[in-house]
């Protein structure tokens, strides 16, 4: 285990920051100050032992799910089996929803028994948030995870379904077998943003010889993918190559759309950009905003 779990006030004195390991957590909280003084103390309760309980059963969380269901024993594992069995179906273990469950489960910390006007925990990027009556929240979305800059923002409100937030691309966090800069998705939470994240980034997909691809398990020897191929590098795409691999991507996420997975998506590659469903444009406003 890596050392203990560690949270400090930010220097703005409003937000929590909470690292424990390959854990990395921003919270932040709008309401009365005793409310929001309970709603990170509730958060940092839980997190105590939040990376010991995935270690406990990570073998299995790093192995693809099969018929019956594998009941997991800790809750944010129970997230990640949750989100990820209805794409069984193709090659995913519930590793590919650990940052948005870690998200999803630390919000209901915080969220149990206050009153919150709103509240919000960013892992890394992947971000699980609550809204009450009346409340909007507003976040800056990346589009090339390559240069981190704010390419857009959208606005969420109390009465929209969409509560998580998730971004995916060969140049992220995790290993992925298509050349997307960046795959953001909406969705009913973040674990389920998460997983639809890693796979419609996986279909951003196109042979060009620009593209470098190296087994998963010569790059990082404790991956979940074995010797499967992934994205190392991807050089200059001609126009065509770029329409081609964002095509097959929103076919993927048109799919997963259809199927009550998510509610939107956003795909960048080089110049383009495709989107999936009804993305809510911002206002020009900087209140409550959150970089992904």
């Amino acid at each position: 285990m890596a050392g203990a779990p560690e949270h400090r006030l930010l220097d703005d004195g409003k937000r929590l920051h909470l690292h424990h390991g390959p854990i990395d957590l921003v919270i932040g909280a709008a309401g009365s100050d005793r409310e929001i003084a309970r709603a990170y103390i509730q958060a940092r309760n839980r997190f105590q032992d939040v990376l010991s309980g995935l270690v406990e059963e990570l073998a299995m969380l790093r192995t693809p799910l099969s018929d019956p269901p594998w009941k997991p024993k800790g809750p944010v594992a129970r997230r990640m089996v949750e989100a990820v069995w209805p794409h069984r179906g193709v090659f995913v273990t519930p590793m590919a929803a650990v940052a948005g469950a870690v998200a999803d489960d630390m919000l209901a910390a915080m969220t149990e028994g206050s009153d919150l006007d709103s509240c919000w925990v960013n892992n890394s990027g992947d971000i699980a948030f609550h809204l009450a009556p009346g409340q909007t929240l507003s976040l800056g979305v990346v589009g090339d995870l390559h240069r981190p800059a704010i390419n857009g923002v959208v606005e969420f409100s109390h009465d929209m379904n969409v509560r998580g937030i998730a971004t995916s691309g060969w140049a992220g966090r995790s290993h992925s077998f298509g050349v997307a800069d960046a795959v953001t998705v909406l969705a009913s939470n973040a674990a389920r943003a998460d997983v639809a994240a890693t796979l419609i980034a996986n279909d951003v997909d196109v042979d060009h010889p620009s593209i470098v691809r190296k087994p998963a398990d010569e790059i990082d020897d404790d991956t979940d993918l074995g010797d499967r191929m992934v994205t190392v590098s991807v050089g200059d795409l001609d126009g065509g190559s770029i329409r081609a691999a964002l095509d097959l991507g929103v076919m993927a996420a048109e799919t997963l759309r259809a199927a009550g997975q998510i509610d939107a998506a956003m795909l960048v590659l080089g110049d383009q950009t495709r989107l999936v469903g009804d993305v809510p444009a911002a206002a020009n406003s900087e209140e409550k905003r959150i970089e992904t």
